[in-house]
């Protein structure tokens, strides 16, 4: 590995630094349309740490019992590492300062393949890769583009990160005058018809999600094949009934779409399919709801008399 002490010097000092990482892996079209536009900008030093493969729906793991390692690899206007990591790893790695010679501004995770609203925040890589940012206090930013297959292109990539270059910019301007909430990270979602999206939407994170089962196949390989983040077709109704030829002493079992979205009214998701660019301000926690809370605090002194 070379002298980090050089690393991502190039650019100029004065310019405001942006680390990118996703979950889709270094070499997937919405990370690299994302790095090349703001590099043509000419507005900000652009670091990338992202995975050296698809790392989709891995949620926020870490590697914990054994080194990753982070390879040098070319993105033209960029200092590029691809990492063996999960996303939260490479965030974590790209802000410690042991990869590059300081903690970059802002922290961009995506452009994912697939949208990131609802439930599905909760698998999602591409999200937690910000979050990991968050955790540490930097203000972070999750993206993704609502990908439908037969419809959407790579170019959707690029007109989706150049809908967010006001975005960045806003928060790079928060961020010099310090007066950007530091109590939250922000999820973006663009419209899969990015270019007549309907502007932006501050909305909050709804309870969507597509609702998955499993079916026996007998081999590895069969129904192997995923977009990534939750982009499966979701009218496949296809089961296989040759799980028999499996040994007896393993079974195999695929996920499949089983349903749809659980779509609800003025969320994140229902604005994002109404063609608007929603943003939606994240924490790390997730509190129940007023009636739970109101539940429980009658409940548990009950259970608690109960057991003396």
């Amino acid at each position: 590995m070379e002298n980090h002490n050089t690393v991502g010097d190039a650019g100029g000092s004065d310019l405001p630094t942006i680390m990118v990482t996703n979950d889709d892996g270094i070499d997937a079209p919405g990370l690299q349309a994302l790095v090349r536009v703001l590099v043509s900008t000419n507005h900000y030093r652009v670091w990338v740490c992202a995975p050296d493969s698809e790392k989709s729906a891995v949620s926020h793991s870490i590697t914990w019992r054994h080194p990753i390692t982070a390879k040098r690899v070319e993105i033209n206007g960029a200092t590029a590492f691809a990492v063996s990591g999960t996303p939260a790893d490479c965030t974590s790695l790209g802000i410690s300062k042991a990869l590059f010679p300081s903690v970059p501004d802002l922290v961009l995770s995506g452009i994912n393949m697939g949208s990131n609203c609802g439930y599905h925040i909760v698998y999602s890589g591409t999200v937690a890769g910000a979050r990991e940012a968050f955790f540490y206090g930097l203000p972070s930013l999750s993206i993704s583009y609502d990908w439908v297959g037969g419809t959407s292109t790579n170019n959707d990539f690029t007109l989706a990160a150049e809908a967010c270059l006001p975005l960045i910019n806003a928060i790079l301007a928060e961020i010099k005058t310090k007066t950007f909430p530091q109590k939250c990270f922000l999820n973006v979602d663009l419209p899969t018809n990015i270019p007549n999206h309907k502007g932006y939407k501050l909305t909050k994170q709804g309870n969507s999600i597509v609702k998955m089962g499993w079916k026996p196949v007998s081999s590895d390989s069969e129904g192997a094949q995923m977009l990534s983040t939750m982009t499966m077709e979701t009218n496949s109704t296809s089961t296989n009934n040759n799980a028999n030829v499996v040994s007896q002493q393993q079974l195999l079992f695929k996920r499949e779409v089983k349903g749809g979205h659980v779509e609800d009214d003025e969320t994140d998701y229902w604005y994002l399919k109404q063609g608007y660019i929603t943003v939606t301000p994240l924490g790390a926690l997730s509190h129940a709801d007023n009636d739970s809370q109101t539940y429980f605090k009658s409940w548990l002194p009950i259970v608690a008399s109960s057991a003396l």
